[in-house]
């Protein structure tokens, strides 16, 4: 447990905790436009490319949002550990006032561990089945007649197949199924070509050949590599779900287009279904997908070109649509003062005191509803954090104020956010001027951004030596605080 809890404390765990968080509601909206590509194309073709892109792009949202949130290092120092709303540093202007995000701050580095053991579970998982499949090629099969060799071999030539691909009657599998991309092994079930008729052996070698001319096999893998990194999102599963159903599609269409006879392929399909494989080795079958609606599909296209999406997966993308709106309206840190700005009370609270206040403090305050109730509580406020509460003068309202003021002049970002606002300010108001402080508007030559480095050589509740890193990647001005640990 003490190596567990030592990994949870690390930066890398809470990186990558924010990732899975953020990628539930980025997944989310990327699910929702999907489903609607899906209502409104028709062609398998399309939708199927549809799919491929909505999985590459939520990977790529996940790896931005990874990049985002790396520690830059400077110099060999690393930046601030401290709480870990600053450490992650996501521009939580009013951290106060978002409460879930502090309960989020404690829950996504225990995510990590997870994370990684589902990561492991799901390689062993694929290693198993790479290892069944390499089974297939060697225990339990023989050579399909030489005819149907030949066969194979012109229908890879109309599908202009350059590579030799290997057919084999095989005991251990219930329907055809492709296996390998630069080696391509075509595996038929012993006795299903001496008991199908010509027309439909050949239509069922064509589905497997397709596979092989669109590199189905080799995107099949990526696909499996993606489910076992983001195993936790629905919405990936979803996704595999789409690509697997219109990529059999799209597979039935060229077979249909060469040979021209539908009806005899779907035959075809439906003495497969009474083998269907139930195996999940990384092989492509022709019985992929849902069979009994690709059999409806080549039989009554015309009625099924317009079918779009389940309830239940309408209903599914709805909710998620909801929660990813949610978590962006929750995500987005308030930048205005509209609602501060014509309340006095939501000013002090939410500008002036945002960042000292606790969570008991400001939950009594928004209990209150009269102006002299609030007066009272703000005077015993700053009563209780004076060091000298006898004398008229309360110093640490006093240096509070003082900080604030300095931040706003000094810390303004061109994001049109106030000094108090930013992350050198909120440090400035909390811990004060620092000890030691090195800017760099020129960059360094491991930090090709301007940067400053603050040190603290004692922060009360904190600890000793607290350094503490901004960045500017915009060059404009805008420092963000770099995560990272104690120095």
């Amino acid at each position: 447990m003490n190596l567990l809890e030592a990994f949870v404390e690390t930066p890398v765990a809470g990186m990558v905790g924010l990732t899975i968080l953020h990628s539930l509601w980025q997944g989310a909206i990327v699910a929702a436009a999907l489903g609607v590509m899906l209502l409104t194309a028709q062609s398998p073709r399309i939708r199927y490319a549809a799919s491929c892109v909505a999985m590459v792009l939520i990977v790529v949202v996940c790896g931005l949002t990874l990049v985002r949130l790396l520690p830059d290092v400077a110099e060999g120092r690393q930046a601030v550990q401290a709480p870990f709303f600053l450490a992650w540093g996501l521009q939580p202007a009013i951290e106060a006032v978002n409460a879930p995000n502090r309960g989020l701050a404690v829950i996504a580095p225990w995510l990590a561990p997870f994370w990684a053991a589902g990561v492991g579970a799901s390689c062993l998982w694929h290693v198993f089945g790479w290892l069944s499949a390499r089974r297939l090629r060697r225990r339990g099969v023989c050579c399909a007649p030489e005819r149907w060799r030949n066969a194979l071999a012109q229908l890879g030539a109309r599908l202009q197949l350059s590579r030799p691909i290997l057919l084999l009657e095989s005991c251990l599998v219930d329907t055809p199924v492709l296996l390998g991309h630069f080696r391509p092994l075509v595996l038929m079930p012993i006795g299903l070509i001496a008991r199908l008729p010509v027309g439909q052996v050949e239509a069922i070698l064509l589905h497997e050949l397709a596979h092989i001319r669109r590199y189905d096999y080799l995107a099949n893998h990526l696909q499996r590599v993606v489910e076992g990194l983001l195993f936790y999102h629905p919405v990936v599963w979803w996704i595999s779900g789409v690509m697997r159903s219109e990529r059999e599609k799209c597979c039935d269409d060229m077979v249909v287009a060469m040979n021209g006879d539908a009806h005899e392929y779907a035959i075809a399909l439906a003495t497969l279904e009474q083998n269907r494989w139930s195996g999940r080795e990384p092989a492509v079958a022709a019985s992929g997908g849902s069979l009994v609606k690709r059999i409806h599909r080549l039989l009554y296209s015309a009625k099924s070109n317009g079918q779009g999406m389940s309830l239940p997966t309408a209903l599914v993308l709805a909710a998620l649509t909801g929660l990813a709106l949610a978590a962006c309206s929750a995500a987005v840190p308030p930048s205005g003062t509209e609602g501060a700005e014509s309340r006095p009370d939501l000013r002090w609270l939410n500008q002036d005191v945002v960042y000292i206040i606790a969570d008991e403090e400001r939950t009594a305050y928004q209990r209150l509803t009269t102006d002299d109730e609030r007066e009272k509580f703000m005077e015993q406020f700053w009563l209780r954090r004076d060091p000298t509460p006898r004398t008229a003068k309360n110093e640490y309202r006093d240096e509070h104020y003082r900080r604030i003021a300095y931040a706003n002049e000094r810390f303004e970002m061109v994001s049109d956010k106030l000094g108090w606002q930013s992350d050198r300010g909120r440090i400035y108001i909390l811990y004060g001027p620092p000890d030691e402080i090195e800017v760099r508007p020129d960059g360094s030559p491991q930090i090709r951004y301007p940067f400053e480095f603050w040190r603290y050589r004692n922060v009360e509740d904190i600890g000793k030596d607290l350094c503490i890193t901004f960045i500017d990647r915009t060059k404009r001005g805008d420092y963000r605080i770099v995560p990272g640990s104690a120095c």
